[in-house]
């Protein structure tokens, strides 16, 4: 299992356009996410350029904190083909640094109303520092086909 990556595929029956759109507004992300970990857009304006850093409140019942506070770095913005960013942590000096994993989406166009969406995480670039006290992936496959299936309900307005 040298496999550092995990993905999961849906088709949603609407444009790219419309699916990019909702993945470029942070304040979606919690409606999206299928680890229930993600709670709030502390960062709210939409993503429009690599390089913007968004920060997410966030919980988790075995985080030492419980609640706690991600800054996300936009690392893919190619509209309405793909999203992406990595995800870390802004230090008590206003330092961002950053895990190592990152999240991407990828859009497909299967016509004017139709759109393959792939989640993808990613962990290929986190040290071993950071290994020794969380194991990749910390959550099951089945949450990116969660966030998948969340995603087809906020895009179609279901």
């Amino acid at each position: 299992m040298d496999q550092e990556n995990v993905s999961a595929t849906l088709t949603v029956a609407v444009s790219a356009a419309r699916v990019f759109a909702v993945l470029a507004d942070p304040t979606a992300h919690a409606a999206i996410d299928g680890t229930g970990w993600v709670q709030e857009a502390v960062d709210r304006a939409p993503l429009t350029e690599v390089g913007q850093i968004f920060r997410m409140d966030m919980y988790h019942a075995n985080h030492p904190n419980g609640d706690y506070r991600v800054a996300n770095k936009v690392s893919v913005l190619d509209p309405p083909r793909a999203i992406g960013w990595l995800t870390g942590q802004e230090k008590d000096d206003g330092h961002l640094e950053f895990g190592g994993w990152f999240w991407r989406y990828d859009l497909a166009p299967l016509g004017p109303s139709e759109t393959e969406v792939t989640l993808t995480y990613d962990w290929s670039a986190v040290p071993q520092s950071i290994r020794e006290y969380i194991q990749f992936p910390p959550f099951g496959p089945e949450h990116l086909t969660n966030s998948l299936h969340h995603l087809a309900e906020l895009v179609s307005g279901g």
